[in-house]
């Protein structure tokens, strides 16, 4: 999964794995180390008590949640972006598109294909 923040902005992309663990699992997780023992972790996870997309961070976690149906809907239709806003941060979770720059990169065996490729 990767994480890039900007400003006020959290955005959340998901390959094909991802997005199958979100699905089945209800939560997906990723973390950078940045020594022994402190590691900055973040997730997104699929909540029934959620109403809207909110994201909570406590401690050295940020964790994105998503309504139940809303996750399960986009696992499985074509829809690429999902957004909300929660506390003034725009929070945007993707499915990751492989990346039309590099070819055949291991990072990008997973992710679905890109639209732009096919023109």
């Amino acid at each position: 999964m990767k994480l890039r923040i900007q400003d006020n902005s959290l955005r959340l992309r998901l390959n094909k794995k991802e997005v199958a663990c979100l699905r089945d699992l209800g939560s997906v997780e990723s973390a950078i180390r940045f020594s022994a023992n402190r590691v900055l972790a973040y997730s997104v996870t699929s909540s029934p008590d959620a109403d809207a997309i909110s994201v909570r961070y406590e401690g050295d976690l940020i964790c994105v949640f998503l309504p139940t149906h809303t996750a399960s809907e986009w696992a499985k239709n074509d829809e690429v972006t999902l957004e909300g806003s929660d506390s003034g941060v725009h929070i945007v979770v993707e499915k990751d598109f492989q990346c039309l720059h590099r070819s055949g990169s291991a990072s990008d065996s997973d992710a679905y294909p890109n639209p732009l490729a096919q023109r």
